[in-house]
């Protein structure tokens, strides 16, 4: 029987990055840096765990939103960090993710934390702490390893995230 992969999920934001740890553990990523600055905190934070992880699981940005400025700025200096430690990562658009956990593409963030509470009886500090806890769910969900059960037609929504090899990824 294979183990859990160990996951770093992450709701990247330059002002508050949400992040579950493999663990389960969740955190709200803040700091007193200003500007781009930022960037280089968060960088140091994610390359800080990438020896201990074996999959990345980021929210992509909106489909509207693909070459948006600061945000987009966070997710290239991530998926630097990654690339040059060989931790693969997958994206999962926040419609993908939405309908993952509450089966509606268009939920609120407060239908994401009440589908956590019900689910996993977990409250979140924050909605981006709750993003990154359901994005590391959906990924040990889709290397069968998942936490909690899940309506079919939930899991069938991750069918349309393109995943690393289970190969490269469940050990």
């Amino acid at each position: 029987m294979t183990t859990a992969p160990r996951i770093l999920a992450l709701d990247l934001s330059i002002t508050a990055t949400g992040y579950a740890l493999p663990d389960g553990q969740t955190a709200t990523f803040k700091g007193p840096w200003k500007g781009d600055w930022r960037l280089v905190a968060i960088k140091t934070a994610v390359a800080g765990h990438a020896d201990s992880i074996d999959l990345a699981v980021i929210e992509d940005l909106p489909a509207h939103a693909k070459a948006a400025g600061i945000t987009g700025m966070v997710h290239g200096a991530v998926r630097a960090v990654l690339l040059e430690a060989g931790v693969p990562y997958v994206l999962i658009t926040p419609a993908t993710l939405k309908a993952y956990a509450t089966g509606k593409g268009n939920a609120d963030k407060t239908a994401m934390a009440i589908a956590a509470l019900k689910r996993a009886g977990r409250e979140f500090g924050d909605d981006n702490q709750c993003d990154a806890w359901w994005l590391r769910a959906a990924a040990l969900d889709w290397y069968g390893h998942g936490e909690f059960d899940m309506p079919k037609a939930q899991r069938d929504r991750l069918g349309k995230v393109t995943w690393p090899d289970r190969a490269a990824v469940v050990r």
